[in-house]
């Protein structure tokens, strides 16, 4: 007897999650301006559409609305994003 099927808003926030990581390797070892910006967007896109893996709520914001454990990820993303384009900016400068 075949399991339930799953939602495919699950799917699909796994793809985001796994788009996340290969974003964030892109930044690691290809720091660009435009690296930035995408893992910027895909941080946000994260913290917006990771509702059906969201884990558990860390942080009660009201009966609604928290903050999760995959909600993590968005901030570590932005952190990374945001060291990519100083690094950028930084080594654009050393080569002027």
């Amino acid at each position: 007897m075949p399991g339930q099927p799953v939602d495919p808003s699950v799917f699909h926030a796994l793809v985001l999650l796994n788009l996340l990581f290969v974003t964030g390797a892109w930044c690691l070892a290809r720091p660009s301006y435009r690296a930035s910006a995408v893992m910027a967007v895909v941080s946000v896109a994260w913290l917006l559409w990771n509702g059906p893996i969201e884990g558990r709520v860390l942080v009660s914001i009201n009966i609604n609305h928290g903050f999760t454990e995959s909600d993590i990820l968005s901030i570590l993303g932005v952190v990374i994003a945001a060291v990519t384009f100083v690094r950028t900016r930084e080594r654009r400068r050393y080569e002027e």
